[in-house]
């Protein structure tokens, strides 16, 4: 588990494929910036069991409860970082503080100089968390993903190892109990 101040990330498991699988199905949860794909559990566990250069992660409050996913993986080469949080849980300051964690996780565990991340340019949550996050606006890629019934732009992000320079949120890493 990577402990910080106020959320915590854990490892998902195969027995936690049906909470992801909830929330991914939800409309609500998912929210207007993604991509209708209604997903079955046989899905899921196709895609979890072919992770190679990635991995999830659960958004916990320190009580355990948890409140999203945040997730690290390749994409064209690149280190790429993915995220949702349930709405009853949203700008409460805990995606920003996943966001540094995971960037202190991936810059002390790998051998890497960049971390991106991208966002709907009306997506102002998301882009505002990347941002207290350290991460830089690069620009804006033009008709990238189609998402209920359109063509949508991403605004793309990023952090770069010599920017970093030092752990800012982890505390510890912990053994998953």
């Amino acid at each position: 588990m990577l402990e910080g101040k106020v959320v915590n990330l854990r490892i998902v498991e195969r027995e936690d494929l049906s909470i992801l699988l909830g929330w991914n199905n939800n409309l609500e949860f998912i929210g207007n910036f993604e991509p209708l794909k209604q997903k079955t559990r046989a899905d899921l566990e196709r895609t979890y069991d072919s992770l190679k250069d990635a991995q999830w992660f659960f958004v916990e409050k320190k009580d355990g409860s948890k409140v999203g996913f945040i997730t690290h993986f390749l994409s064209a080469g690149e280190t790429e970082l993915g995220y949702l949080i349930i709405p009853s849980e949203r700008n409460k300051g805990y995606v920003s503080e996943a966001i540094r964690l995971i960037v202190d996780y991936l810059f002390l565990s790998k051998d890497i100089v960049r971390i991106q991340a991208k966002a709907d340019p009306e997506n102002v949550a998301s882009w505002k968390a990347l941002e207290k996050a350290d991460f830089k606006r690069e620009g804006v890629l033009r008709r990238t993903f189609f998402c209920r019934g359109v063509w949508r732009d991403d605004c793309m992000y990023s952090i770069i190892r010599e920017d970093w320079k030092k752990p800012k949120v982890l505390t510890k890493a912990t053994a998953w109990k």
